[in-house]
C-alpha cells in the first residue's frame, strides 16, 4: 500500500498542543491496525537542541541511536509504536547545513542556491526519509506557528509534496485556537479565520480544523468556521481542555469522529476494529486513584515544567501502576543548598534528582541526596542526579574530604566524576557527549536486577561525565553497590545502596525517563514509586 502523509501544523498561537495532537492522531490509527511513523519539522536555525537551554526550549529528548530532538518525539514514542530516529527531526538549521555542504561539493553543478527548489527539495526529503520505514500513514508536523517567517519555508515544501503525491496520499490538519473572552462570555473564531486564510495564502487548504477550547463549541460556531474556513462541519472538530489527564485527549478525539475523518479523507480501510476498552480502564484508574502520594524533584530547571516532561510523564505512568496519584514537590536545588533539605524536603514520600549540566545547583542536589540518604526516604537518581549521589556518598560516607566533579572543578584533588581519557582528547563538546542507547549488565541481588528482571538491559544517554574509576574500590568497599556496568567500556551505569541500609535507593548514569509508556511504566519508575507507596502506607499506619 502507498504510504499515506498527514501534515499537522498549528495557527493563533504557540504551544497548542500540536505535538501532542499529532502523538494521538497516530495512537488512533495504531489502533486500528495500521503501521505509522512520526516526524516533527522545527524551523529554529539550531542544527538540534542540543545546545539550547532548557528554559527556552523544554527537554532535550534521545532516541536509541544518539539523535538530540524535539521534546515532542517524547510524545510520540509514549502515544506509538513508530520508529523515532534521527530522520524524525529535522531543523532549519539541518536542512541548511545538508544544502550548504552540497553546494560546497558542487552537486548543484553551479546552479544559484535559491529556497525553491533547493531548500524545499531537502525538506521534501527529509519528510520521506521520515517514511522510509514504508508505513501505512506518515505523520509530519511542522513547528511554528502559521504566519511566523521562519515556517515559511517548510509550508511551501508540504504544499508541493501533495501536488507530487496522489490526491488521497495526503492531507493537511490546522490545529487552531477558539478563545474564551470572559468579558463578552463567547468564544471568538476570528483568530482561526484568519490562521486558515494565512495558509490559503501559502496554498494550503486545511483539510480537517481541530481546534482547541475550554468551552464546548456550539452547532452555529461549527458551522460558522467551516463556511468562512472552506472546511466541511463535519471536518471542524473539537479538542477541549481535558480535566484529568492529556491521556484523555485521544478518547475525545474519537468521540469528536476524527479518525473517521481521517479515514474518509484518504480513503484508509481499518485493519482492525477500533476497540479502546482498555484505555477507558486507564483513565478510570487516573480519575480514582487509590491513594496521593508526593514526590520531590530536586532540580535546576523545575520553573519550566516542560524542562523535566518525561520524568513527570514517567512518575505519572508508574503512578498509575500503582494507582496512585502524583503530587509532584518542584523544589529549586539552589534554594536546598540556601534554606536547607529539611525545610523544603520534609514530608514527601519519595525524592527524585533528574540530570543537568553546570554547577548552578549541584551542591543542592548532593544535599537533597544526603537527606534521602538518612532518612530513608525512597530516591531516585538519574544523570548528574546519579553523579551527585556518588559525591554525596564519598564525602559523607567515604570521608574523601573535597570530592567532586571534574564538571565544575576541574583541579580538584578527588574528582569522583571525571571524563573517560579518550574523551579528555575531544575539544568539541559533542563530541565528548555519550549518547544514545548503550548496553548495560546488571548484578545479581540489586533492586535494579529486581525491578528490570533480567540481567542484561538498554538504555538512553545523554552526559559527557562518567563515574571515575580509580575509586570504586573505596566507594564499594564502605558500602556503595556497583548494580550496572556497561560491559564494553566498565563504566558504572548503575549505583545502589544496600537494602539493608536504605528501603530503596538507585541512581542511574542513563536517562529512563525516555523509554516509558502509559501502560508500559518504566521498571526503574515503577519501583520506585513502589517504594514512594510502600513508605507513604508506614506513615499512614503510623500515625
Amino acid at each position: 500500500m502507498t504510504t499515506k502523509h498527514i501534515f499537522v501544523t498549528g495557527g493563533v498561537v504557540s504551544s497548542l498542543g500540536k505535538g501532542l495532537t499529532a502523538a494521538a492522531i497516530g495512537w488512533l490509527l495504531e489502533r486500528m491496525g495500521l503501521r505509522v511513523s512520526m516526524q516533527k519539522l522545527d524551523p529554529y536555525i539550531n542544527v538540534d537542541p542540543g545546545t539550547m537551554s532548557p528554559f527556552q526550549h523544554g527537554e532535550v529528548y534521545v532516541t536509541d541511536d544518539g539523535t538530540e530532538a524535539d521534546l515532542d518525539l517524547g510524545h510520540y514514542e509514549r502515544f506509538t509504536h513508530a520508529l523515532i530516529d534521527r530522520n524524525s527531526n529535522f531543523t532549519t538549521g539541518k536542512i541548511y547545513r545538508s544544502v550548504i555542504q552540497k553546494e560546497r561539493r558542487g552537486d548543484y553543478l553551479g546552479s544559484t542556491v535559491q529556497v525553491i527548489p533547493h531548500i524545499t527539495d531537502e525538506i521534501k526529503a527529509a519528510i520521506r526519509l521520515g517514511a522510509s520505514s514504508q508505513p501505512d500513514v506518515a505523520i509530519t508536523e511542522i513547528g511554528g506557528t502559521i504566519g511566523d517567517i521562519e515556517s515559511l519555508p517548510f509550508c511551501e515544501a508540504i504544499r508541493q509534496f501533495s501536488l507530487e503525491v496522489g490526491p488521497k496520499d495526503c492531507i493537511f490538519i490546522h490545529l487552531t485556537l477558539l478563545p474564551f473572552l470572559r468579558a463578552s462570555g463567547e468564544m471568538k473564531t476570528k483568530p482561526t479565520q484568519q490562521s486558515v486564510g494565512k495558509l490559503r495564502e501559502i496554498g494550503i487548504q486545511p483539510d480537517i480544523l481541530i481546534c482547541r477550547t475550554e468551552k464546548p463549541m456550539t452547532e452555529e460556531m461549527a458551522a460558522k468556521i467551516s463556511l468562512f474556513c472552506n472546511v466541511r462541519k463535519e471536518a471542524v472538530i473539537e479538542e477541549r481542555d481535558v480535566d484529568f489527564s492529556i491521556y484523555e485527549v485521544p478518547v475525545n478525539l474519537i468521540k469528536a469522529g476524527l479518525h473517521e475523518r481521517i479515514l474518509e479523507r484518504l480513503d484508509l480501510t481499518p485493519r482492525r476494529e477500533l476497540d479502546v476498552s482498555d484505555w477507558y480502564e486507564l483513565l478510570e484508574t487516573v480519575k480514582s486513584p487509590e491513594r496521593t502520594i508526593e514526590i520531590a524533584v530536586a532540580g535546576k530547571y523545575v520553573e519550566l515544567h516542560d524542562a523535566y516532561k518525561s520524568i513527570y510523564e514517567s512518575l505519572h505512568h508508574a503512578g498509575i501502576a500503582h494507582s496512585s496519584k502524583i503530587r509532584l514537590r518542584k523544589v529549586a536545588a539552589e534554594q536546598v543548598a540556601s534554606e536547607g533539605a529539611e525545610k523544603l524536603l520534609a514530608g514527601v514520600d519519595g525524592i527524585l534528582v533528574p540530570g543537568g549540566f553546570g554547577e548552578r545547583g549541584f551542591e543542592g542536589k548532593i544535599a537533597t541526596i544526603r537527606y534521602a540518604r538518612e532518612q530513608g526516604i525512597p530516591f531516585l537518581g538519574i544523570c548528574y542526579g546519579m553523579q551527585a549521589a556518588v559525591v554525596d556518598f564519598a564525602r559523607h560516607v567515604c570521608g574523601i574530604e573535597g570530592a567532586t566533579t571534574a564538571e565544575y572543578a576541574p583541579d580538584a584533588p578527588h574528582q569522583v566524576i571525571n571524563l573517560m581519557e579518550e574523551q579528555k582528547k575531544v575539544s568539541d563538546l559533542g563530541g565528548t557527549m555519550r549518547l544514545g542507547a548503550f548496553d548495560c549488565t546488571l548484578a545479581e541481588g540489586t533492586i535494579s536486577r529486581a525491578c528490570y528482571g533480567t540481567e542484561q538491559i538498554s538504555e538512553r544517554h545523554r552526559h559527557r561525565f562518567e563515574f571515575n574509576n580509580d575509586y570504586r574500590d573505596q566507594l564499594t568497599s564502605n558500602g556503595l553497590v556497583v548494580a550496572g556496568v556497561n560491559p564494553k567500556l566498565d563504566l558504572v551505569e548503575i549505583v545502589e545502596l544496600p537494602q539493608d541500609q536504605h528501603p530503596w535507593f538507585v541512581g542511574v548514569q542513563f536517562h529512563p525517563e525516555y523509554k516509558t509508556r502509559p501502560q508500559e511504566p518504566h521498571p526503574l519508575f515503577r519501583g520506585f514509586v513502589g517504594a514512594a507507596v510502600a513508605r507513604h502506607k508506614e506513615r499512614d499506619q503510623g500515625s
